[in-house]
């Protein structure tokens, strides 16, 4: 006999047993929740938008609806207005990409009913097949929530590191700006180990608040294949999981190379378009990130080949189910520098600079109209690669993060600033 009716676990009371730990996002909402435009909120499968959208209604009050009740789904689509009459002040609408005409639907409400405020959520880009942003020209607001990142970690993991890094930080851009700055490294153990932890296991919620290896592990394994049977089976009708499945192993021990899809073509035994399409599915369901090159003079610099790295490191290595200690892995300089594409990524367009020649930089940013290389490596060192972009650039700042020397030094009156990854 059932004793317990599972319906009256809903998401607003499983939120009341689960502790809240704060997002960064929460800062850019602010000044836009008293606005009238309403606010979509898209990322990836289990990042940590409904766990948002409920504390968003705890705090601010009104209504929660997620569109994987069938029921409200059905009602959201057949008659938008008699949906949408039922709720007042607020209306936080999950799980927007289970209707295919929610962006007329969501139209339709804001225009009709001004005193509504929406919150609306979508797993990956839900925009692709839902088409929502056609309709919500200059009604809507967009923000993305990707996994933790280091210092949303660090808020989590280690609350009393947080303002040393914040300081880090800030010495960053000061020293960009052209002021003077002096680099102190300190908790150098503990931060090793944080960085280690974090670059093994990634950002997702879930298994950043697990603290036993296995259930980690575990947990990146079945969001994998969350990911494959759902988003790609399921949202995009992708039918050939195994090619699929291994074309995404592929790249998982790409990171950090340049994108050769005729070369995958050949090797994986799948034609250039569907390639194109994967790629495209796995940008928009916030599995990669692509890096264009850099090119300003030079005839010999590249121009359209991109380079390949993942959003979150930890479902990478889940990809190719590789947990090692990231001081034991071959592959640890690429890991170290798909981290630090992927803190700068957040706050200013990154470029790659590559010569025909294979002369190479990781990563050019762009500061206030001035270029900035980037250099992660293991040692201080400057390489003949970065040494050949100062020449023909003549930046006035550069940054090499690396493991061992920490300060400053001058070269070909370029300021280079020497830190470890964690500072970033």
């Amino acid at each position: 006999m059932q004793l317990v009716n599972q319906k009256i676990f809903t998401p607003e009371i499983m939120l009341l047993f689960v502790e809240y730990y704060p997002r960064k996002i929460e800062e850019k909402l602010d000044k836009w929740i008293k606005r009238r435009e309403a606010i979509l909120i898209r990322g990836p499968r289990q990042s940590g938008k409904t766990t948002l959208l409920l504390h968003l209604k705890e705090k601010l009050g009104g209504s929660y609806v997620t569109l994987e009740d069938e029921d409200m789904l059905r009602a959201f689509e057949e008659n938008p207005k008699a949906f949408a009459s039922r709720f007042k002040g607020n209306l936080f609408l999950d799980e927007a990409q289970y209707s295919k005409g929610a962006g007329r639907s969501i139209k339709l409400i804001y225009d009709l009913f001004p005193n509504l405020k929406l919150f609306v959520t979508g797993s990956g880009s839900f925009d692709v097949k839902v088409e929502i942003g056609k309709y919500l020209v200059g009604r809507a607001i967009y923000f993305d929530l990707l996994p933790l990142d280091f210092e949303e970690f660090l808020s989590w993991k280690a609350k009393d590191l947080l303002e040393t890094f914040r300081r880090s930080r800030e010495m960053i851009k000061d020293f960009l700006e052209g002021k003077k700055v002096e680099v102190e490294v300190v908790f150098e153990r503990e931060f090793r180990s944080l960085l280690g932890e974090f670059l093994t296991f990634g950002g997702f919620p879930a298994i950043v608040k697990e603290n036993d290896e296995e259930i980690k592990k575990e947990l990146l394994k079945n969001l994998y294949r969350t990911y494959l049977e759902k988003d790609v089976f399921f949202f995009f009708n992708i039918r050939h999981l195994e090619k699929f499945n291994a074309f995404m192993k592929y790249l998982a021990s790409s990171i950090g190379h340049i994108l050769e899809i005729s070369s995958m073509s050949s090797d994986l035994k799948i034609d250039y378009k569907t390639l194109e399409n994967y790629i495209s599915i796995l940008v928009n369901t916030y599995i990669i990130r692509l890096v264009s090159p850099f090119h300003k003079s030079l005839v010999t610099e590249l121009k359209k080949a991109k380079k390949v790295y993942f959003v979150d490191i930890g479902l990478r290595n889940a990809t190719i189910n590789n947990f090692s200690p990231l001081e034991n892995r071959a592959d640890k300089g690429y890991i170290l520098e798909n981290f630090i594409l992927g803190e700068i990524a957040q706050l200013r367009q990154v470029r790659y600079w590559r010569t025909t020649g294979k002369a190479e930089v990781d990563f050019v940013l762009d500061f206030k109209g001035k270029i900035v290389p980037i250099e992660v490596k293991s040692f201080g060192r400057v390489s003949k690669s970065f040494l050949s972009f100062l020449k023909a650039y003549k930046p006035d700042r550069a940054i090499i993060f690396n493991e061992r020397e920490f300060g400053m030094k001058e070269l070909n009156g370029t300021k280079i600033l020497l830190l470890p990854p964690w500072f970033i």
